[in-house]
């Protein structure tokens, strides 16, 4: 049982609780019930104590059960003012908590059902029933709905404030990742390029001191300190290969260099220098260029350099003194880049102590991905005489936009601002709440401005219904048949004369009469001028017209 009542009071009275907000609540319903019961007392009612005991506890159930309260708080306020204040924050916390447009609008409906039944209930001898639902109608759009809208338009605001504050730290997020990511790639790139170019160099260098080391022209001491330069050749590109190993691992992509600029070392012109420099350090490297050449795009001159690169450095590690041929053919459509060497001879094979050759399994993987970013292919494999041959065929355009994945760290921030999605509800997303509850704002403006009009006409007809000229008063008789003086006097309205019931003059015993305004207006202040018409056995038996109090 307890255990129930606690989860009731939970529900009830959903937290947290800080003293701020127990303050705030606890003094709005000491508020809202005094307000309440001081209304009853100054309308004359006997249970002002009780009628606040319930509007303080229906204040404290509000953030809770908003649609419940409206619904208990309007059928009160029909009956009762007291709860007029209530009625106020029951239809502001229904507009900002219920988010459903179905249950919002389904619980105001129903509210101004009971607001009006309860209202022509109480009043249903008084006044018309049509001009209580007018009324009524009128009444619960100022009080209720307008606080309603207001409170939908803060709770909306401040919802979607939320939410683009959440989705600012969303982006900003991403933007970091973004960069983090360009950074991966900057490195990337720096680590292929190490290996492209400082392979390749090391690998002149190895190739220099072997040649060195087997020359008949040095001492055995010179012989010695060229095989430790070799040794040292060959342990740096070991550790650069792991360096660079280190590198690739951090990310996948290989991104050239950007679109538009100029490589970072060479091009198509700057292959035959790696082909002087092969030939200087003793390798047999053939040339040859055919077709006519093209301009190239900046990715595509890059990566045909740096295919003819990594095939002779390749090539010198794995094959040296063997024949290296190199070709470039300006086809149609594509420049096709070959370099092709056979097996190592066997006279010059592995000298001792030099050990394997030193790989990272990076340099024709990296090459595939240039190729790959600019739209060629690259195929490598050994040939029938158990050599190896190397092609890439790359086109002359490229997917230049490929290449700005490589943009340097420096203009990081431009790209990365330029990449992020519009934000909604700033421009051309989500529209603003404000543009719903200007809406229903004018929408009840213009409600209430109609009955507003419509009140008037209706007051001004009521008016001259429940009005009588003294023309037509001197003009009747007493003893005039009952028919013929109600043809000439108005229908009557008892929203008007209801008050003069039982005022001037004793009526005649067993006779039943009309209450009117006189048309002539009274020169006392605070008094109402009034006719008064009585009726027995069908006839006019008596006709009065006095002062009374408004």
């Amino acid at each position: 049982m307890a255990r129930v009542w606690k989860k009731a009071v939970r529900t009830a009275f959903p937290g947290p609780w800080p003293p701020r907000r127990v303050a705030g609540q606890g003094t709005l319903a000491l508020v809202m019930g005094g307000v309440a019961a001081l209304l009853e007392v100054a309308a004359g009612s006997g249970h002002p104590v009780l009628l606040g005991l319930g509007v303080a506890l229906l204040s404290l159930l509000r953030p809770a059960f908003p649609a419940t309260v409206l619904v208990l708080t309007s059928a009160a306020t029909g009956w009762a003012a007291g709860p007029l204040p209530l009625l106020v924050c029951a239809g502001w916390s229904a507009g900002a908590r219920l988010r459903r447009v179905t249950a919002l609008v389904g619980t105001f409906v129903l509210s101004w059902a009971l607001f009006m039944v309860t209202g022509v209930l109480k009043d249903a001898g008084s006044a018309s029933p049509k001009l209580i639902v007018g009324l009524s109608l009128g009444g619960f759009l100022l009080v209720a709905v307008l606080p309603a809208l207001w409170g939908r338009y803060r709770a909306q605001r401040h919802a979607l404030l939320d939410a683009l504050r959440e989705r600012n730290d969303q982006l900003l997020r991403e933007r970091v990742m973004v960069v983090h990511q360009a950074r991966l790639r900057e490195r990337h790139r720096i680590a292929q390029d190490m290996h492209d170019s400082l392979g390749h160099q090391l690998a002149l260098i190895s190739v220099h001191s072997g040649a060195l080391e087997v020359d008949r022209t040095l001492n055995d001491r010179q012989r010695e300190a060229v095989g430790v330069l070799r040794q040292a050749a060959v342990a740096a590109m070991r550790e650069l290969r792991e360096v660079v190993g280190v590198l690739h691992d951090e990310s996948t992509a290989v991104p050239p260099v950007a679109a538009g600029a100029a490589p970072a070392r060479g091009g198509v012109d700057g292959i035959e220098g790696l082909v002087e420099s092969s030939r200087a350090a003793g390798a047999l490297v053939s040339f040859s260029r055919e077709g006519e050449p093209r301009p190239l795009g900046a990715a595509v001159d890059h990566a045909a350099y740096r295919m003819v690169q990594e095939a002779l450095t390749n090539a010198h590690k794995h094959a040296p003194g063997a024949p290296i041929t190199v070709a470039l053919r300006y086809e149609p459509d594509a420049l096709v880049v070959e370099v092709v060497n056979p097996s190592a001879p066997e006279s010059v094979g592995v000298r001792a102590g030099a050990g394997p050759a030193v790989s990272g399994g990076q340099g024709l993987t990296g090459l595939r991905e240039r190729a790959r970013l600019v739209g060629g292919m690259v195929h490598a494999g050994p040939t029938p005489d158990q050599g190896f041959r190397l092609a890439g065929v790359l086109p002359y355009e490229g997917a230049e936009g490929a290449g700005d994945g490589g943009a340097a760290i420096a203009g990081v921030d431009d790209w990365v601002l330029d990449g992020l999605p519009p934000v909604a509800g700033v421009e051309g997303g989500r529209r603003s709440p404000a543009i719903g509850c200007a809406v229903g704002v004018g929408a009840v403006g213009l409600t209430v401005l109609g009955l507003l009009i419509w009140g008037v006409v209706a007051f001004v007809q009521g008016t001259d219904e429940a009005t009588v000229q003294k023309s037509v008063y001197d003009e009747l008789e007493i003893g005039t048949p009952e028919a013929d003086v109600l043809h000439r006097l108005p229908p009557g309205n008892s929203f008007f004369t209801d008050d003069y019931r039982g005022s001037g003059p004793k009526t005649p015993e067993g006779s039943h009469c009309r209450w009117y305004l006189s048309a002539d207006l009274s020169d006392a202040w605070g008094q109402d001028n009034v006719m008064r018409f009585c009726f027995k056995d069908g006839a006019l038996v008596e006709k009065e017209h006095y002062l009374t109090k408004s």
